[in-house]
């Protein structure tokens, strides 16, 4: 007998106590090993349509709803009794009668009488057992296009009139939810779209918003139907108690087992060079790195794998998510290395080439301005001579005037005659003199001898590396990681997204070696943020971005996957209302759910149950000076803040007792269920010592460029709330907003 687990299943489990959630773990287990135990208390599910369905005690008032015949065993939901046996009457397991995959529909409620479903056996004989069933004729609308009706607004307008029966079909929406999608407009698409299967609502949001879904694979009527690519994603088989305890120990973290069918073929593809995963905030890029790593070192023996990101918060998230991910397997723990670039970089100098003596950025500056100092009448400003060395010379660690002369200067719009650059180069000739003479390196520069020793080395430390966050890898990074791959096939694996690129300054990847042409691809599925926040934020960024080398991300087409309430965007007339406003925000997030009505008469949480904990939320700002006023609402809230800037968490977000408060750079990578990003105030977004710093008026745009990104990764870490405010005269940006 197979026994599966379902992804509803997980998600009922994650919102239960964690008392109730090990009483259910316990029972699971039980089931896995003797589903058919008399002690199990199976009770067919009268009052569900699909009569396969059945309810086994897993504590006083806790029933697990399980699919069972003779072949298959499948967890679905759990919850208190009325309300699973509610669900469980409100849906039925089904094979698709297109693609063949099973699916969990919901039943609507129709006026005319359903017909009983027939039973369909999986190959094998008369013996074989059931697993789904087929569903029922759809007579109520003809399978031919509907003339569009006249209508005076543009969201009356049928969104679907135009396609059959069948094309919807292709795409898996379940036959008996085809009147509702057929008669969908702008107004009722998102709430048709959250009764679908995840196949269905993709492609209807898809169609809603003017892309092109993917016709989905039809599997032959023999063949199995949770061997479907859609299936896989909401249905697991467990091979063991193991695999079962690590699925159900993060009951959240439904990416440790479920995978998107697009997710799945990135990761498990084989790739003949450099290859990149891009998408926007909230795809899932991280999820299929880690993934990816790990399919790597399971599928390579003995081999070393490298997950890289760029800050050591975002590797100690990386590396708690990778022990889900991986759970009772030290040995492929012990292959796959977790590291920050900038560890990365220092422990191999250390053990390859030598002690290492660093610069600090203090001294580095300080440096530059003796050298500028030491040149007459050069003409550059300070914060100019040190752009230019920051960016040009020292990223791409230039050694002689003719490299400097010759160098495409990308970042750097001010143009500049070679009369100018030579004296530029006086300066930079003593920045460089200085460094050598005390025996220091900069990042950039220790980055350059690990790529001269790996270069000649006769073996890499790594025989794959996944990097994530890779739309801000330094030159200096890339020129390293490359010469560690050695160009072998799956070597190099890069996960980002180009609208949060917000440290480096762009700059060609083919040029120096990886090139991803061809290999290149865009996730469009977002799982974290609500459809409501992610249209809203989109807003901030251009439809279409292309890095150097030309290769374009476009982010039209994206859909996500639930909806949530509309994002707020608040001004205020003074620092105190804005503080008083989050702190009412926060007050009413942290509400016992029976005082808030949140599910208060289901009988089975007590009053200190809050829909919303308060690791679950987040207060960005743009910089230090304005943490203060994001520390005086948590304060007023009556809750603790958790300052990240100081290092008291480094985690995913969404744990803990306090809620997190930090700088819009600390969000990066972290996501909550709820944000309130503060301080939008002109001047400070975008940050007005930036502007000020520009040496060149060509370079703002740079500027501007990057603080947008900012703001727009601040907001994009909200899953279900996201509140952004300011002090009038508000921040331009929040116009886009």
């Amino acid at each position: 007998m197979e026994f599966r687990i379902a992804d509803t299943f997980t998600a009922s489990l994650g919102r239960l106590r964690a008392d109730e959630q090990k009483a259910v773990k316990t029972t699971a287990f039980d089931l896995q090993v003797n589903p058919a135990q008399p002690g199990h208390r199976l009770h067919r599910v009268d009052s569900a349509r699909d009569k396969k369905f059945w309810s086994v005690r897993a504590g006083r008032d806790l029933r697990i709803i399980v699919h069972r015949t003779a072949g298959d065993f499948l967890l679905c939901y759990v919850d208190h009794h009325d309300q699973a046996y509610r669900w469980a009457a409100r849906r039925r397991l089904e094979r698709h009668p297109k693609t063949g995959a099973a699916q969990l529909v919901e039943i609507r409620e129709v006026v005319r009488e359903i017909e009983v479903p027939r039973p369909v056996p999986v190959p094998g004989g008369p013996d074989s057992p059931e697993v789904v069933s087929t569903p029922p004729p759809v007579q109520s609308l003809p399978d031919a296009p509907l003339p569009v009706p006249e209508a005076s607004k543009q969201d009356e307008r049928l969104l679907f009139a135009g396609l059959t029966n069948d094309e919807l079909l292709g795409f898996g929406v379940p036959p008996d939810w085809l009147p509702e999608v057929r008669s969908a407009t702008e107004q009722t698409v998102l709430e048709v779209a959250e009764h679908l299967p995840a196949e269905g609502a993709e492609a209807v949001l898809q169609l809603a918003t003017g892309g092109i879904p993917v016709a989905r694979l039809a599997l032959p009527a023999t063949a199995d139907p949770f061997a479907h690519p859609d299936s896989q994603r909401r249905f697991r088989t467990m091979a063991d108690r193991e695999e079962l305890a690590r699925a159900l120990d993060a009951p959240w973290e439904k990416w440790a087992v479920f995978l998107h069918p697009a997710q799945r073929e990135l990761v498990e593809r084989d790739y003949g060079g450099p290859a990149r995963v891009a998408g926007s905030a909230g795809t899932g890029k991280t999820v299929v790195a880690l993934h990816r790593a790990v399919h790597l070192a399971e599928t390579h023996d003995e081999a070393r794998v490298l997950l890289a990101t760029f800050s050591e918060p975002l590797a100690d998230a990386l590396r708690s998510r990778l022990r889900l991910l991986i759970g009772n397997r030290p040995r492929l723990a012990e292959r796959t290395d977790v590291r920050s670039m900038a560890g990365l970089a220092r422990r191999l100098y250390r053990l390859n080439v030598g002690p290492l003596k660093q610069v600090s950025e203090e001294q580095e500056r300080a440096l530059v301005r003796q050298a500028g100092a030491g040149v007459a009448d050069h003409g550059f400003s300070d914060p100019f001579l040190w752009a230019e060395w920051r960016t040009v010379v020292d990223a791409w660690q230039l050694r002689t005037w003719e490299e400097y002369r010759d160098v495409p200067r990308l970042g750097r719009r001010t143009r500049l005659a070679e009369a100018r650059r030579r004296v530029l180069w006086d300066v930079f000739v003593k920045v460089r003199s200085e460094l050598e003479s005390q025996d220091l390196l900069t990042t950039a520069a220790m980055y350059g001898r690990l790529q001269e020793h790996f270069s000649q080395a006769a073996r890499s430390p790594y025989d794959f590396c996944v990097i994530d966050e890779a739309q801000d890898v330094s030159v200096a990074e890339l020129r390293f990681l490359a010469a560690m791959s050695e160009d072998r096939p799956n070597s190099l694996f890069f996960a980002g997204d180009l609208g949060q690129r917000i440290f480096r300054a762009p700059f060609s990847w083919r040029k120096l070696g990886v090139d991803v042409r061809g290999r290149s691809h865009t996730l469009r599925v977002n799982y974290r943020t609500s459809h409501q926040i992610r249209r809203q934020l989109d807003r901030l960024l251009p439809v279409k971005i292309a890095d150097v080398d030309g290769i374009e991300e476009d982010r039209r087409g994206a859909v996500s996957v639930f909806n949530g309430p509309e994002p707020e965007i608040r001004v205020f007339e003074s620092e105190g209302a804005e503080v008083r406003a989050v702190e009412a925000w926060l007050r009413e997030l942290l509400k016992p759910a029976a005082a808030s009505g949140s599910d208060a008469n289901s009988g089975h949480q007590d009053a200190s149950f809050r829909e919303f904990q308060p690791g679950e939320i987040g207060v960005f700002v743009r910089s230090t000076r304005q943490i203060e006023r994001a520390l005086r609402a948590v304060s007023g809230a009556g809750v603790q803040a958790s300052r990240l800037d100081a290092g008291e968490s480094s985690g995913l977000g969404g744990t803990g007792d306090a809620v997190a408060v930090g700088t819009m750079h600390r969000a990066k990578g972290l996501e909550f269920r709820a944000v309130a990003v503060m301080a939008c105030d002109d001047e400070v977004v975008p940050l007005q010592v930036r502007i000020e710093g520009v040496a060149d008026e060509a370079d703002l745009e740079d500027v501007y460029n990057t603080e947008r990104h900012l703001l727009y990764v601040a907001c994009t870490r909200a899953r279900d709330q996201l509140l952004v405010t300011g002090v009038a005269p508000a921040s331009e940006f929040l116009e886009d907003l």
